[in-house]
């Protein structure tokens, strides 16, 4: 079985890997936020903070704005890492979708492989696929960071990302596998994901902060996991220079700042923690697993 397991997910990749228009989309959402951020929320960024900070006499007004540029530079990375994890496992699914149009699956059927090989397949494709190409991001993005002044970070925090898109992948892998089981056609799959990649970044209060928007909206975006997923990763990219950008700033100006940007959530009056939002991305792609069992095996009894 674990042999059958690694060939599915090894052809899987292969498939996703290969189709680099879909590598390109899958990546889409992600070079339009560099876009959005180079050409006009960055600047609009730094100068919203350093007006905050240039409120106090004897600031070094170059240095704060040297440090806010760092900190919307940090605060876009971890952005960037939470959608990359749904944009790239809706692709990396595209393969799925081929085979169920293509009659591919019902072939592969009456081979001796259980069904459950193959979603699992399916689902560990897209979960590797997802965390190579977050893993690569990071990298890529740290380094461009220390090069512009950056500090690298310590190897416990490298750990705690790794361990975070790894659960957020998890998360994402397994609810576009669920959505995958209930789509019918390519064009279908295609427009799906014209329109996830439209929303990702609003839900994940990258293109507009959280802050800025009514609380109606906030308790619409505070109802999906995307939120959740960069709120954790912008909480662990920008603690250190968050804390150099706002140093001898009152305390309450930058938890205004954290809850404004995402950094920090509150639902129900309750900041949530790193450990709460892990918990509920893995309750979130748990229980997605499970409906996408449930939709599989249906599908297995309407066969007969």
């Amino acid at each position: 079985m674990i042999g059958q397991l690694g060939a599915i997910t090894g052809r899987n990749i292969k498939l996703y890997l290969r189709d680099r228009g879909a590598v390109f989309f899958s990546l889409l959402s992600m070079f339009i936020v560099i876009g959005l951020m180079v050409f006009f929320l960055g600047d609009m960024n730094v100068d919203s903070i350093t007006g905050l900070l240039g409120q106090f006499p004897g600031r070094d007004a170059q240095q704060d704005k040297e440090n806010a540029q760092l900190l919307v530079l940090s605060w876009t990375c971890a952005g960037i890492l939470s959608i990359n994890a749904v944009t790239v496992t809706l692709s990396a699914l595209a393969p799925m979708i081929k085979d169920k149009t293509s009659g591919r699956l019902n072939a592969v059927y009456t081979a001796p492989v259980g069904r459950g090989v193959l979603a699992a397949g399916y689902v560990l494709a897209a979960w590797v696929a997802s965390v190579f190409i977050c893993t690569v991001t990071l990298l890529v993005t740290e380094i461009y960071g220390v090069s512009r002044g950056m500090e690298w970070f310590s190897l416990f925090t490298h750990c705690k990302l790794c361990g975070m898109i790894m659960v957020n992948s998890f998360a994402y892998a397994s609810f576009m596998y669920t959505v995958a089981a209930l789509v019918k056609s390519e064009s279908a799959w295609s427009g799906l994901g014209t329109v996830i990649g439209t929303l990702v970044g609003f839900l994940g209060g990258i293109y507009l902060p959280i802050g800025t928007l009514s609380d109606t909206v906030g308790a619409v975006m505070k109802g999906t996991p995307i939120i959740y997923g960069a709120a954790m990763f912008r909480g662990l990219m920008t603690k250190d220079i968050l804390d150099t950008t706002f140093l001898g700033a009152p305390e309450d100006m930058a938890a205004a700042y954290r809850e404004t940007m995402g950094i920090d959530l509150y639902v129900f009056d309750r900041q949530v923690s790193l450990e709460m939002a892990l918990l509920l991305l893995l309750i979130f792609g748990a229980a997605f697993l499970m409906i996408g069992a449930v939709i599989v095996q249906r599908g297995k009894r309407s066969d007969r």
